[in-house]
């Protein structure tokens, strides 16, 4: 038995393994690529680095827009992150612990959405954003990003679980629902908020196919949308895009490294309320 368990277990082993160096391994290669020569990197199919130089890096920082895309794709990330976390919120304590008339035809068109395809939606949120003079502005990249159904039901499926003598003793001591979202429910569910901050930012962060089709100004570009840039400019200058490109997953990199505790809590305490 024990034996049996120990084959097992390598073979999981080196399941995750061979996973983890298939994820990896892009990433990789697009780290040895952005420190070669421009000359260096056509013929060369290494996979080990041969050479160190930065001057894709320098090339990408000094000589192209790379400043003005991360001021855009952080300061829209981060709008949409906060916007959609808030009102996710609002809808699903309201779906949850509100009862008022409507309240289950209202979800249930809450779940549609969320099997709507979004390229579906893009041609007449097109139309609304030019109608409203959004076109290449932070406005034009945000509010279509702002309809996120996802966190609407996961917060819903939370509020759900969380005990009902919880409510009911805030409702006892004369607090209302504010009181009851932000000081009872919102500190419960802090890890769930992380996870659901993490993902949304990284989700906004790399959007490319909306940023593309609302933004034409190269100043107003986010960082997905400027590499092509960085591409059309200097042609396959694999180098230079691969630089900007390790630039571009770097705050995302960044930000799973911080938080990737919270999310880990986010399953426990999920799991530690529904028991």
């Amino acid at each position: 038995m024990n034996s049996m368990r120990k084959i097992e277990n390598l073979v999981l082993t080196l399941l995750t393994f061979s996973a983890a160096v298939v994820w990896i391994f892009p990433l990789y290669w697009t780290f040895i690529t952005s420190i070669r020569s421009e000359e260096n990197v056509a013929g060369n199919s290494s996979l080990f680095p041969d050479e160190f130089q930065l001057g894709a890096y320098f090339h990408a920082i000094f000589n192209t827009q790379l400043t003005n895309w991360y001021v855009n794709s952080l300061g829209t990330a981060v709008i949409v992150t906060i916007s959609v976390l808030f009102i996710s919120m609002l809808c699903a304590y309201a779906l949850s612990q509100i009862r008022f008339p409507g309240r289950r035809i209202l979800y249930g068109v809450v779940l549609m959405s969320f099997m709507v395809p979004a390229q579906t939606l893009v041609v007449t949120q097109f139309i609304l954003m030019k109608n409203l003079n959004l076109i290449n502005t932070w406005g034009g990249i945000i509010l279509p990003q702002l309809i996120t159904p996802v966190v609407i039901i996961v917060y819903k499926q939370f509020f759900d679980s969380v005990p009902k003598e919880m409510r009911e003793a805030v409702v006892l001591d004369g607090g209302g629902e504010y009181t009851i979202l932000f000081r009872v429910f919102l500190p419960l569910n802090w890890g769930i908020t992380t996870a659901m901050a993490i993902v949304t930012f990284i989700g906004v962060w790399n959007a490319f196919f909306w940023p593309f089709l609302v933004v034409t100004s190269e100043n107003m570009m986010t960082i997905p949308v400027g590499i092509t840039q960085v591409n059309d400019a200097f042609g396959v200058a694999y180098a230079r895009l691969m630089a900007v490109a390790m630039l571009a997953a770097l705050p995302v990199i960044i930000a799973y490294v911080i938080f990737q505790r919270r999310v880990t809590e986010a399953i426990m305490i999920s799991s530690g309320v529904k028991g």
